[in-house]
């Protein structure tokens, strides 16, 4: 007799869940605890976050409120990679609107924060939360947009003035 699969996507990738027949798959997922998926999805992210921050250490200093960008010159980045840098390094990728903009200026960077998230959410680079309507989280597309765009860009910045 085969198998037969369930595929949960997740943020960080698939959760794949095999039985014998149907009823073993449900009652796989119904053993599972209720806070399965996000305590997993919070142990990722933290791990990641971990090495992440050691490899960034001359772009971000991290303080008690949350990432500050410790760059040169505060003009090699837009306003909007601000943000995503803001966000991509803060706790849970998400931020308030009024803490995001204390941060950016920690940072030598001025902006009206809540127009720019606006517009970052129209180009589907933020979202906003759905347990807290006031926080905005980086999007799966807004961490890509920071990792293969701005990231890069930064570094080659860094490695040109040494």
């Amino acid at each position: 007799m085969g198998k037969i699969q369930a595929e949960i996507k997740t943020s960080f990738g698939k959760i794949i869940i095999e039985g014998s027949t149907a009823s073993d798959i449900l009652e796989t997922l119904k053993s599972l605890p209720e806070n399965f998926i996000s305590d997993l999805e919070s142990a990722i992210s933290k791990a990641t976050t971990l090495n992440r921050n050691k490899e960034f250490n001359s772009l971000v200093k991290f303080t008690e409120n949350g990432p500050v960008l410790i760059l040169k010159d505060p003009k090699i980045i837009t306003q909007y990679e601000a943000i995503g840098l803001i966000l991509y390094f803060s706790k849970n990728r998400s931020g308030r609107p009024s803490q995001i903009r204390q941060l950016l200026e920690y940072s030598g960077i001025k902006t009206y924060v809540s127009s720019r998230l606006n517009e970052m959410a129209k180009r589907g680079l933020v979202f906003k939360s759905a347990s807290d309507g006031s926080e905005w989280v980086l999007s799966p597309r807004g961490e890509r947009w920071v990792e293969e765009e701005i990231l890069p860009k930064l570094k080659r910045s860094f490695s040109n003035t040494l």
